[in-house]
This record gives C-alpha cells, sequence and structure tokens, in this order.
C-alpha cells in the first residue's frame, strides 16, 4: 500500500469518529424549544452577530422584532433593511450615556423601549427578539434585573430572544440556553480610525 493511500485511509477513519461522535450528538439533542443567546464581551461583532441572526431568522419566513438600547439619532443601516421586511424597531434614541450624562431622561428613556420589549415577550407571533445593548441597561440599573428575567423565563415557548452588550449579568448567563464571549484583539478605533459607514455602523 503506497504511503499516500496509508495518509487518505487514517484521514478518512479519524473523520469517520469525529462524524460518529457528532452524529450521536444531533441524535441525543431532542429537545425543541425557543432559545435565550446572549452575546458578550468587549469586542466588536456583537450587535452584527444578533442581527445576522434576526436576517437569518427571516431567511426561513419568521416574524422578528428588535429594541436598540443606547443608539443615536444617527442612520441605522440595520434598520434601514430590516423595516423594509416587516421588522418592528424599538429605539431608546438617546445616544451614548456618557453623551446625555442624564441618568434620569436616561432611565426614563430605557423604560419606555423596555415597556415595548415586555410587549414583545408575551407576543406569541414574534418567533425571535433581539435586544440590543441591553446588559448595558441593567447593570446602569435603568432596567431591574428581576424584571429582566421574570419577563424572559414567562416567553412564548416557541419564542427565541438575543441579548447582546458588554458584562452580561451572571444571572441572564446562568437562564440562558447559548452564550459567546466576543473578545477585543485589535480594533481599528484604538489606532485612530474613524468608523466607517456600512462597516462599523
Amino acid at each position: 500500500m503506497s504511503e499516500d493511500k496509508t495518509k487518505q485511509e487514517r484521514h478518512k477513519a479519524r473523520q469517520q469518529k469525529v462524524k460518529d461522535k457528532v452524529d450521536a450528538k444531533i441524535a441525543s439533542a431532542q429537545e425543541v424549544k425557543g432559545l435565550l443567546l446572549i452575546i458578550t464581551g468587549n469586542g466588536k461583532g456583537k450587535s452584527t452577530s444578533g442581527f445576522g441572526t434576526v436576517a437569518r431568522a427571516l431567511g426561513h419566513g419568521k416574524r422578528c422584532a428588535v429594541a436598540q438600547f443606547i443608539k443615536g439619532t444617527w442612520d441605522n443601516g440595520e434598520r434601514n433593511l430590516l423595516e423594509k421586511l416587516g421588522v418592528e424597531f424599538q429605539v431608546m434614541a438617546t445616544g451614548f450615556t456618557w453623551e446625555t450624562q442624564n441618568k434620569e431622561t436616561d432611565t426614563a428613556a430605557a423604560q419606555v423601549v423596555w415597556q415595548e420589549c415586555q410587549r414583545m415577550l408575551k407576543d406569541e407571533t414574534l418567533d425571535v427578539v433581539l435586544f440590543d445593548e441591553l446588559t448595558y441597561m441593567v447593570n446602569y440599573g435603568y432596567i431591574d434585573l428581576d424584571e429582566v428575567i421574570e419577563a424572559l423565563t414567562h416567553r412564548p415557548a416557541m419564542q427565541s430572544v438575543i441579548i447582546t452588550g458588554r458584562a452580561a449579568h451572571r444571572q441572564l448567563i446562568e437562564i440562558a440556553d447559548t452564550v459567546s464571549e466576543v473578545k477585543n484583539i485589535k480594533h481599528a478605533f484604538e489606532s485612530g480610525v474613524k468608523a466607517l459607514q456600512g462597516v462599523d455602523w
């Protein structure tokens, strides 16, 4: 037997073992329910990932809604596209909290959007809901953590929720089905490069 053929057969045997393990995991995953996904960490791409999931769901004919916290009044590429496809947007639209520097008005603005989030979490016709940057609202005390957990745990059984933002509270992580951490390795902004429309926002 040639050396190339031996390598090929070893590779095939290794890949078959991998396939067997994956197939076994797929076969054992029998529970069907809506998922709670958290995308956290200090790297760029958390919101982008959340919106990618919304786009995927839309592609499968699912009904989606988005609530955005800590977003300003500037042009929003995701909203420009997704609203045309029937995605509801609720946007806090006060800008970053370090710009407003007013906890009272920020809390009031967050509460207005949170009321809409609570409505979404009771709507059985919504398949996927994205709460973009919600983690900050919880950490700043603008939205009550217990209220968030209560609403999430009593949502429709097949509704999936995506929460993005840095420093997700440990209690949110505990109740989540999937948690991903986006790590910052390098960011153009740190080198003085201006945020680019269509890529950064």
